[in-house]
């Protein structure tokens, strides 16, 4: 009888939970590793960061999505070395292997342009971790200033710098806009949240570079209504513990979020290949590595050209669509069938939310913004979300906040790790 093909997938993201699931019931064995024990969904983590949602409302036990496939085992574990010679894959919880194909999709992490330094004084919402500590700061920072005798340092408490005109640095500016104006405007004695300063500081000449230029323009508008000051082509010179220096200004700001960047995960430099500036792979039409036989390379991790010979962006979307094909693909290779055709995205649409009632939804010919694009946002996200009681939490607390402007996460967790202050 002839031994079923071992399928190592390393990363339990969009991309890798997407590949586990076609390979589903194939007639493959499935190893998945991840050094989490949950799928993360990370387009809302910004909202955790700022009290909108809790941590269990994103994130999913990966077990419980793929306990249904009974050729699919889950390993929780980081991963230390690749070996493409013999192909194992190290962990700290053991060897796996040999493999017949390795899939690595390992995702990415915030890029600080050559300062990592800056590491220590914003973090990015990329993790739990990094949303509960975003959030505790920016809370803690508020309780400071509540208390704080001194106008000069009350102010700096009360500022709050993005750094980042993407999706993730508006949806951010928006949230901690909403926050401050309504959620905690009530909840102080001595200081108005409403008077908090919310810069969102981008170095190019305008927001969401990548969204048509009137659907930028809407987003700007839409955020100085809400009482941020937006900045643009004022690059970030230096970050500290006191603030940032932009323009050759300096800003004194208690917290400060990152969003300005992505670079891929370095998990997937120990394949030993080639690299970009940006740390990720060049792939090939089916999503292979070239030169190493039987390993490919998704998501943020990999350089995929589309049909005009331009990168697609790092997208949620784009992630979940290779994690799919590969997976079929490799089901169909272990069946004995012909391999699909040569990966192509089918864009389902950008979009970014900048507040209540506010958002851009760019679908190439045609664009939306407003509240239609709004509940549109809303809608997508409920139906990406794994599991039906993660919607069922996200869709009543996003109802509970739009009726009432209160936040329910608003809990400052002592034990999260915040960055370093001097």
């Amino acid at each position: 009888m002839k031994q079923q093909p071992h399928v190592v997938i390393i990363g339990a993201g969009f991309a890798g939970l997407a590949c586990a699931k076609a390979l589903g019931n194939a007639p493959a064995r499935v190893t998945v590793i991840d050094r989490a024990n949950y799928h993360l969904f990370v387009p809302l983590l910004y909202q955790v960061a700022t009290a909108a949602l809790s941590p269990a409302d994103i994130a999913r036990p990966i077990r419980r999505i793929l306990g249904r496939y009974k050729n699919v085992d889950v390993l929780l574990g980081e991963v230390t070395d690749i070996d493409t010679a013999v192909r194992w894959v190290k962990t700290s919880a053991g060897t796996v292997g040999p493999y017949d194909k390795l899939v690595v999709a390992t995702g990415s992490i915030y890029s600080y342009f050559g300062h990592p330094q800056w590491m220590a004084f914003a973090r990015g919402p990329r993790s739990l971790e990094d949303a509960r500590a975003i959030r505790t700061e920016l809370l803690t920072a508020f309780e400071r200033a509540d208390n704080a005798a001194d106008p000069a340092e009350r102010d700096r408490l009360m500022t709050v710098i993005v750094v980042g005109g993407g999706p993730t640095g508006v949806e951010m500016a928006g949230s901690v806009a909403e926050l401050a104006r309504y959620a905690l405007a009530r909840d102080f004695r001595h200081i108005d949240p409403r008077q908090a300063r919310i810069l969102l500081i981008e170095a190019a000449p305008r927001l969401l570079a990548s969204f048509p230029q009137s659907l930028a323009d809407y987003a700007q508008k839409e955020l100085t209504r809400l009482g941020v000051t937006v900045m643009l082509g004022r690059p970030v010179e230096t970050l500290t513990a006191k603030g940032a220096t932009v323009g050759g200004q300096m800003i004194a700001a208690a917290t400060i979020i990152w969003g300005a960047g992505i670079q891929a995960a370095p998990g997937v430099a120990m394949l030993g290949v080639p690299l970009d500036r940006a740390g990720r792979v060049a792939v090939g039409p089916d999503l292979s590595v070239p030169n190493l036989p039987g390993v490919y390379v998704l998501g943020d991790s990999a350089v995929t050209l589309d049909e005009r010979g331009e990168p697609l962006p790092a997208l949620a979307q784009v992630a979940a669509q290779q994690g799919d094909y590969i997976g079929r693909a490799l089901a169909a290779q272990a069946r004995g069938k012909t391999a699909p055709k040569p990966f192509r995205f089918h864009n389902r649409g950008n979009t970014a939310i900048i507040g209540r009632n506010a958002a851009v939804f760019d679908f190439g010919r045609w664009h939306l913004k407003g509240r239609l694009a709004w509940f549109l946002w809303a809608l997508v996200h409920i139906y990406l979300l794994v599991g039906f009681e993660n919607r069922l939490q996200v869709v009543a607390h996003w109802l509970w906040s739009y009726l009432t402007y209160e936040r329910g996460a608003r809990l400052i967790m002592p034990d999260a790790e915040s960055p370093k202050r001097d």
